[in-house]
């Protein structure tokens, strides 16, 4: 089977060099003409499986309560809110803002009535109630009822008096709603009992449906978010205006990470020529690794677009991440040609391409296939996208593989009439300097490592899942300063919501309205002449409602006075806002009576604002929606939903079956928690995965534990490093994990692999080293030294994970780098795992790769 193979990779690369490479042409061009077709998508379904039960309740509540997305855009202003002129351009603003589409309704203090300005009745409360541009409004009153009424403190009007809100309700995407619940419907039922072939189809067609209106849906996002950017921007000169919300976060992030991709790939790129130019010397050299590069990116990217695999906020990386395998290939490649043509200068081209390709064979497909395995980790998460992060790297780094040792070795049959002859200095003295570091100071090479081991292992206790948005962004960025404005003055900016279920089963107390045991008239006081009900005869009369009740709305006030204590929490609104309204409004307590009056004597308005966000009659449900702030430097999003839920099931002894918590808060959790389980505690899996692949590469287990060892070391120092300095694991840098453990293990291979080789020649373990260090260590450092150079570019970005991206795969290479030029020879140099000096181990090798090596030895000839 190897020897078929090996015939027809002679037959059509090698003896058709052109033809090879025309066909590759091929691929690129039909590839690059689907890379238009190419979207990024960083929908909520981006970040969870399908049919994820959390999403689905998400999106329920959302439906039930009609409560869509929104966006706010702050106002402010350094003179008097409330003049003439501030409140003309706040109404100008309002008005066109309103006219955006797909905007619901318009919520600013222009528009919401005043109930203390002059204080009302329960009694008015069904008229029309007063607006702050209604001739006559005292606005002082006004002024002191923004600045304290428990309705629209801290979500119209900020701390400092000078900052207001113009809250746009975005329309709830019922058509979405119902093509993803037919979608995950079908999936449950293929899950649980199996298709028919009908609704094989069916759920085929509803998927395409899905995402094709998704991808719409995603650009009318975007587009209604320039539009309202757009708006806010020309009263720049009068106002200062800030746009937020969580369209907001998700159109920035998509935004910087498009942009990261364009400027800062470029940049990447140019360090990668630049440093092949400074490496190689020689324009071949520094073509054929960019070259294909370029063509293994551009295939995938054709293929992503082709299928239509959407790339997400975590895959975007996964081209440079590819460019790095494929590049690491190429060099290792040109590295070995490089050596044969010294060795063997005189020898004809076919035979150094020949023997430069048998040679690497092995090495390169064993590191391809570890390589996979450590990705592979992502592969098991409960991510969409890091699972197809994962997969993407799968199939890429295969593709990489196979156009290397065709491109490459074609590229240099077509390139060069004869064999190179001016390839610089034999013996670089930097990766020399490694090996003179091991051989002389070995002990302190063991105990430097073992200090970092133990520092490491210190920091990666500290690592934590917890981060906020908007340390995603810059300072100096609109998204941050918006949701800076947003966070401390206007209340919070994403979302957390309590939904509570009445008991199943009410007591007889609690059904009943019960009378004021005096008998007195309750209303007395409040400008009710007669019978309050007379005025509603012939209305039909209210379903119960256990949440509207005394009962109901004492236990929906405690739990929203506990969230409006928590730290982290800006804005809290629910029933409980407009019982403390009415209770104020009354002077006193209101019994159920009261509070069955005022339900029925309220208007429109006050209804849409006070009731219809908060109470479900049909299923005895409530809602308390809250306001998280993103600014909060101790917010932990896991410990604050748990707060929650202890409170609930403990203190206000509600059974947590009847309590459930939904929002951007808990479906972000959601992710960040998955991401911790699924990934670091695999990590172990993966290790015992790559032993195992060792073990069948080196057939020692001993070697292999060698081998593996500074792997471990590489991977514990970048995540170490992020807990000592309190970067967290989130969607970007939970990938680096992966990273590191494949470029670790791609560099053992091949040092192991060629320092067998060397150890062959003499038994010399000193000497071994000493050519490993000159040969294949030559590889190691140009890659990882051009890989460090490109992606320290991304330190220059605006979004913050790209940062950490960058950076910490630069670190990632140089652990990795270190690592194999110095801990993993002085473990071989201890423990001599392939035999005693003097020893060769000819049964390790191939007869044909043994012959070609040892024909390139100087006078060896072909």
């Amino acid at each position: 089977m190897a020897q078929s193979l090996t015939q027809a990779y002679r037959s059509f690369v090698l003896e058709k060099p052109a033809l090879a490479l025309a066909l590759v042409a091929l691929l690129v061009v039909i590839a690059a003409l689907g890379v238009p077709r190419l979207r990024l998508d960083a929908s909520a379904d981006a970040l969870t499986l399908e049919s994820d039960r959390a999403l689905d309740f998400f999106r329920e509540v959302s439906s039930r309560y009609d409560t869509g997305d929104v966006i706010v855009v702050t106002y402010s202003v350094e003179d008097d809110l409330y003049s003439d002129a501030s409140l003309l351009t706040l109404k100008q603003l309002r008005d066109e803002l309103a006219q955006v589409d797909r905007v619901k309704s318009v919520f600013s203090i222009l528009d919401v009535p005043l109930l203390y300005s002059p204080k009302l009745t329960l009694v008015q409360l069904g008229g029309d109630m007063p607006k702050l541009l209604d001739p006559g409004v005292d606005r002082e009153l006004a002024r002191q009822e923004f600045w304290s009424s428990p309705i629209y403190r801290d979500t119209l009007v900020g701390r400092d008096g000078r900052t207001t809100a113009v809250v746009l309700n975005i329309e709830v995407d019922e058509q979405a709603i119902s093509l993803v619940r037919e979608r995950d419907a079908l999936l449950l039922k293929e899950e649980e009992q199996g298709l028919n072939a009908s609704e094989q189809q069916r759920l085929q067609r509803v998927r395409a449906d899905y995402l094709a209106y998704r991808t719409a849906a995603t650009e009318r996002d975007n587009a209604l978010v320039a539009q309202v950017r757009q708006i806010a921007f020309n009263y720049q000169d009068r106002a200062d205006l800030f746009v937020g919300g969580a369209l907001m976060i998700t159109a920035d992030m998509m935004a910087y990470i498009r942009s990261d991709l364009v400027n800062f790939g470029l940049g990447i790129l140019t360090f990668i020529i630049i440093a092949l130019v400074v490496v190689f010397r020689e324009w071949r050299f520094v073509m054929l690794p960019l070259l294909n590069c370029l063509c293994t990116a551009v295939i995938m990217l054709g293929l992503l677009a082709w299928t239509d695999w959407r790339m997400t906020v975590i895959s975007s990386n996964f081209v440079l991440l590819l460019i790095i395998v494929t590049l690491a290939l190429s060099v290792h490649l040109i590295v070995r040609f490089q050596e044969s043509c010294r060795m063997a200068p005189r020898a004809p081209l076919f035979k150094q391409v020949l023997v430069t390709s048998r040679a690497m064979a092995r090495p390169c497909f064993y590191t391809v296939i570890t390589t996979v395995v450590a990705f592979v980790s992502l592969v098991v998460s409960d991510i969409r996208p890091v699972m197809d992060f994962g997969w993407m790297m799968t199939l890429g780094i295969s593709l990489g593989l196979v156009l290397t040792f065709i491109i490459v070795p074609a590229g240099l049959l077509l390139t060069s009439a004869r064999a190179c002859t001016d390839l610089g200095p034999e013996e670089p003295r930097y990766t020399l300097c490694f090996a003179t570091l091991v051989e002389k100071h070995r002990g302190l090479v063991l105990g430097v490592a073992l200090t970092l081991a133990l520092v490491s292992a210190w920091g990666v206790t500290q690592l934590n899942v917890e981060n906020r948005f908007i340390d995603y962004f810059k300072s100096n960025t609109e998204i941050h300063q918006g949701m800076t404005v947003i966070d401390t003055q206007l209340g919070g900016t994403l979302s957390l919501d309590v939904i509570l279920d009445a008991p199943v089963q009410l007591e007889p107390a609690e059904q009943t309205v019960a009378l004021d045991a005096a008998g007195e008239d309750l209303f007395a006081d409040d400008g009710f002449a007669d019978d309050p009900f007379a005025a509603n005869d012939g209305a039909p009369e209210q379903e119960f409602s256990y949440w509207w009740s005394r009962v109901g709305l004492d236990q929906v006030e405690q739990l929203h006075d506990f969230l409006e204590d928590q730290p982290e929490i800006g804005k809290v609104d629910s029933l409980a806002t407009g019982y403390k309204v009415a209770r104020d409004l009354t002077g006193g307590t209101l019994n159920d009576i009261e509070i069955a009056f005022m339900r029925r004597n309220l208007g429109e308005e006050l209804e849409a604002v006070l009731l219809e966000p908060y109470l479900d009659d049909g299923i005895n449900q409530t809602r308390i929606s809250v306001r998280v702030r993103e600014t909060e430097r101790g917010l932990n999003r896991a410990e604050l939903i748990q707060r929650v839920e202890d409170f609930v099931t403990q203190d206000m002894a509600i059974p947590l079956e009847r309590v459930a918590l939904t929002g951007y808060i808990v479906l972000y959790n959601n992710v960040l928690q998955s991401l911790f389980g699924s990934q670091i505690k695999t990590l172990g899996a993966v290790f015992a995965g790559i032993l195992i692949m060792f073990v069948f590469l080196f057939r020692s287990l001993f070697v292999s534990l060698v081998a593996i060892v500074p792997n471990l070391l590489a991977a514990a120092i970048v995540l170490g490093v992020m807990g000592l300095a309190g970067i967290p694991l989130d969607i970007m840098t939970i990938t680096i994990a992966a990273i590191t453990v494949g470029m670790g293990v791609d560099n053992s291979i091949h040092y192991i692999h060629r320092f067998k080789r060397e150890l062959q020649w003499d038994g010399n373990y000193q000497a071994a080293m000493h050519r490993s260090h000159r040969t294949i260590g030559r590889a190691l450092t140009y890659t990882a030294v051009t890989v460090i150079m490109g992606f320290s570019v991304l330190a220059f970005s605006n979004f913050i994970p790209s940062i950490y991206f960058g950076l910490l795969t630069s670190l990632a290479m140089t652990t990795a780098l270190v690592g194999s030029l110095t801990l993993l020879p002085a473990l071989i140099l201890l423990f001599r795992p392939f035999g005693t000096e003097g020893d060769g181990d000819e049964d390790e090798f191939e007869p044909e790769e043994r012959a070609s090596d040892i024909s390139l030895l100087p006078g060896g000839g072909f």
